[in-house]
């Protein structure tokens, strides 16, 4: 839908009235880059700016209703629409003039281009403003693409910069840097841009030139500590170290890795398939996907048990003194 949206842009089709749901911030703010791009160049656009958390509605419904001095349209960001979602009776910040807003929705401004933006997971389905504002806007959906979506969408990126990326690239892609689709792109560039005349990403170049996130860093000492590798998980451990990473951080990092892994595989064993457990512990599909896959898979009590030690490294690195380096060290020096 959002490339459908964005070719109208270029093609100089606007709807007056766009709902953007969701909390992908990639997919909102190129739809706000494009949009400004598609009006005009620099101090030709009449761009303005509310946060609806701060600011009451009649500002947007005012400024959408006034006409532009300086071009055919002006383009108006209402970011924080939160009386879309379910809030807490009294709770509200603002006291929004609704009424006014169901009314104009019904005629907008034919001069503005209203962006509303609601970065929630969810809307408020009860409510007849959120009813009305589906209705009467072309509503977009900002969520991260999951499974195959998200490496169609890294091939047709990789194919704007005219390059092409092999498919286990991609995959080294993702599991470096997660399904962070902003990060992705960054990313995408630089390696497109470091190509210079040659044509293809492999998974060597994207190991060598692609930043690793700590996320993924502490991932991987995790499995090599659980796959009894523990050169490996001391190897990543002490370039983190150089890092300046913190032993304490880390350890929280391994524990939250270690509580995710044991629920997604009790999840796994009720029945629950990768989407269902992705959605019940809020994470992304490819997390779950990893851990499913993983070859040796620990079993519970050692997964307990792990936890249960990485506790005791965590109180003694609040409570002692010395080399504080040591204590997640010697935790990863003995196997389970």
């Amino acid at each position: 839908m959002f490339t459908k949206v964005w070719k109208d842009f270029k093609n100089g089709k606007f709807a007056p009235v766009y709902l953007l749901v969701g909390e992908e911030s990639y997919f909102i703010d190129e739809t706000i880059m494009r949009l400004k791009e598609a009006l005009g160049d620099g101090d030709e656009v009449e761009v303005m700016t509310f946060d609806l958390n701060e600011q009451p509605i009649d500002y947007v419904i005012d400024e959408a209703d006034t006409i532009p001095f300086f071009s055919d349209r002006k383009c108006i960001i209402a970011k924080n629409a939160s009386f879309l979602k379910a809030t807490d009776k009294g709770k509200e910040k603002i006291d929004h003039d609704l009424k006014r807003l169901e009314n104009w929705l019904g005629h907008p401004s034919d001069t503005a281009i209203t962006l509303f933006i609601a970065p929630y997971e969810k809307l408020d389905e009860r409510k007849k403003v959120t009813k009305l504002m589906k209705e009467k806007s072309v509503m977009l959906l900002a969520e991260t693409p999951q499974n195959n979506d998200l490496y169609v969408w890294i091939q047709s990126e990789v194919e704007a910069f005219g390059k092409v990326i092999a498919d286990d690239a991609a995959v080294k892609l993702v599991e470096m840097v997660g399904a962070h689709m902003l990060q992705l792109q960054q990313e995408i560039e630089k390696l497109a841009l470091y190509l210079g005349e040659d044509y293809e990403i492999t998974v060597e170049l994207v190991e060598d030139l692609v930043a690793k996130t700590l996320e993924h860093d502490a991932f991987k000492m995790l499995n090599a500590y659980l796959a009894h590798n523990q050169a490996e998980a001391l190897k990543i451990y002490h370039d983190l170290l150089r890092q300046k990473e913190e032993p304490i951080m880390l350890v929280g990092l391994l524990a939250s890795n270690i509580r995710t892994m044991s629920n997604v595989y009790y999840l796994q064993k009720k029945g629950y398939h990768p989407q269902q457990i992705a959605k019940q512990l809020k994470i992304h599909p490819y997390r779950v996907k990893m851990i499913t896959e993983q070859r040796n898979r620990p079993s519970d009590e050692r997964l307990l048990q792990a936890l249960y030690s990485l506790a005791q490294v965590d109180l003694q690195l609040k409570t002692t003194g010395g080399n504080r380096e040591r204590h997640l060290e010697l935790f990863l020096m003995k196997a389970l």
